[in-house]
């Protein structure tokens, strides 16, 4: 069954891969990337963290919101990192991915309009 950690990166992973064009890789760090486009909208380590970057004012927002925080490793650029502690942190992982699955994908809809 695996410890909640693993559940909640499980529910994360179904949910975003449910979203169409949405595929997964495995990264440097095996974190479970999830690419929309080719374009990376986000990964998380296991159920215990989300890496998700966005244009500096988006991320500048969702930080200042308390929504997410700054990059651990690179606390200056526009990646976030939400520790994942509860169930309520794994929804609001799979909130912000998929504020970036919107934006990406509306802009590459506008390309091909």
């Amino acid at each position: 069954m695996g410890t909640a950690a693993d559940q909640r990166g499980q529910r994360i992973v179904r949910e975003v891969t449910s979203w169409p064009g949405v595929v997964t890789d495995t990264g440097e760090f095996a974190e479970t990337d999830f690419l929309v486009n080719r374009r990376s909208i986000g990964h998380v380590h296991g159920g215990h963290q989300a890496d998700i970057p966005f244009p500096r004012r988006i991320r500048d927002e969702l930080v200042a919101a308390g929504r997410t925080g700054p990059h651990h490793v690179y606390p200056g650029s526009g990646w976030t990192t939400l520790r994942i502690r509860s169930d309520e942190d794994a929804e609001t992982a799979i909130e912000l991915l998929r504020i970036n699955y919107d934006r990406i994908t509306k802009r590459a809809d506008a390309v091909r309009s």
